[in-house]
């Protein structure tokens, strides 16, 4: 009994286990789904903004300036006199009325900002290629189903044609028949042709198989943890501490400010200044400090212009908020408009189901034709297949919330 017991506890860790490793399958095929130009790409916009994110972070040090000069003269009599001489110098502002260390909480927030828009393109881009392997295979369905439609197009002609060479229906009626037939294949063909263009986008975005790839089943994710994650809320609150730091930097600009300088020399001394008893030295230090604020007519405007470019970044995160609520909304009840869909389609299967084997149990009696039959089992496929496309529809729909989030395909 024990030995059952623990077999029954190892097949549930087994199978657990085996929709785990599933699942991460599944993401990493839909994560690497994008082609390896496009990957490429993005890893050097990556690449690009910690660099120059990186050169930002530092820009409040000043370089130093190595100088080498080469003088030659003829001023003093008929000789020509020359000398060399090679400077180190340093000219670097140690304080800024908090201007440094605003900085570098800015080129902070600039460099994770644009890594999450970057994430943010990423995501809708490999988006776009899931919803094409989603609208693929809904394309393959409705051919399935229109080609059923066409079956029972082909069944209402001869039933009209016969009725009509009888004489018990007008001709309008065989053609309009007709007429629909002919619209349902030129519908197909189309669809065909829909194919065609969707393995054209998906080629731009992937040089992966469409027809190998296995799909995500998406469910609906909690509010609390779309908004949490939601890349487009997130880049915005990064924007707008950005700007923050931006309005104190600008303000400090105008602020006193400290700066230390330094210069190193070695150098010829002057044959006509240098004598053997001269103190001058031919390797020599300068050093000193500088405090300094600039007055500038625009320095207000500036600070104004730097402080409504926050306020407008600020507000930006309210709208983005209102924004990301009225989406999940949308999206929710957009699932739950499907899910009708899909009881009524339910409901007709069930409907199809009695009507075809009544038909069928009829047709054997010889009180229906076979062509009845046919035509509820065509409409009873209709309606499978129909529940299929809905449920494609519900994914599509998950796949934009999915798009804007982290941590998920």
């Amino acid at each position: 009994m024990k030995l059952m017991k623990g077999l029954s506890v190892l097949k549930k860790l087994l199978v657990l286990c085996s929709l785990l490793f599933t699942s991460s399958v599944y993401a990493d095929e839909l994560g690497n789904i994008l082609s390896d130009n496009k990957e490429l790409l993005f890893d050097y916009q990556f690449q690009s903004n910690e660099l120059e994110s990186d050169k930002l972070s530092k820009s409040w040090i000043n370089p130093v300036r190595l100088r080498y000069n080469k003088d030659y003269t003829t001023r003093f009599g008929d000789k020509t006199i020359h000398t060399g001489t090679f400077s180190v110098i340093i000219d670097q502002p140690i304080f800024r009325s908090g201007g440094i260390y605003y900085a570098i909480k800015y080129s902070q927030a600039l460099r994770e900002a644009n890594s999450a828009d970057l994430r943010l393109q990423k995501r809708k881009m490999i988006g776009d290629a899931v919803s094409i392997l989603f609208m693929l295979k809904k394309t393959k369905l409705e051919q399935q189903k229109m080609k059923y439609q066409i079956k029972n197009d082909t069944i209402d002609i001869r039933q009209k044609r016969d009725s009509y060479e009888a004489g018990l229906l007008d001709s309008s009626f065989l053609d309009q028949a007709i007429l629909k037939k002919s619209q349902d294949e030129t519908a197909l063909l189309e669809m065909k042709l829909n194919m065609m263009e969707l393995k054209q986008r998906f080629a731009l975005l992937s040089d992966k198989n469409p027809e190998g790839l296995r799909l995500p089943v998406l469910k609906l994710m909690s509010k609390a943890n779309y908004n949490e994650q939601n890349l487009e809320l997130k880049r915005d609150r990064l924007r707008a501490e950005e700007s923050a730091y931006n309005e104190k930097i600008t303000w400090a600009k105008y602020l006193p400010t400290i700066s230390l300088q330094g210069q190193y020399t070695d150098g010829d001394l002057n044959p006509l200044f240098g004598g053997s008893n001269s103190s001058l030295e031919e390797q020599y230090y300068n050093y000193g400090f500088s405090i300094s604020m600039p007055i500038d007519i625009n320095s207000f405007t500036d600070i104004e212009a730097s402080k409504v470019k926050k306020l407008r970044a600020a507000t930006q995160v309210i709208d983005r908020k209102d924004t990301v609520n009225e989406e999940y909304k949308w999206i929710r009840n957009s699932l739950n408009v499907l899910d009708k869909k899909i009881v009524l389609a339910k409901k007709d299967e069930k409907i199809y189901k009695n009507l075809f084997r009544v038909t069928k149990n009829l047709a054997k009696a010889g009180e229906k034709t076979s062509l009845d039959s046919d035509i509820m089992h065509n409409s009873l496929q209709i309606r499978k297949i129909d529940q299929k496309i809905y449920k494609i529809d519900k994914q599509v729909q998950l796949l934009k919330l999915y798009v804007r989030v982290e941590n998920v395909l």
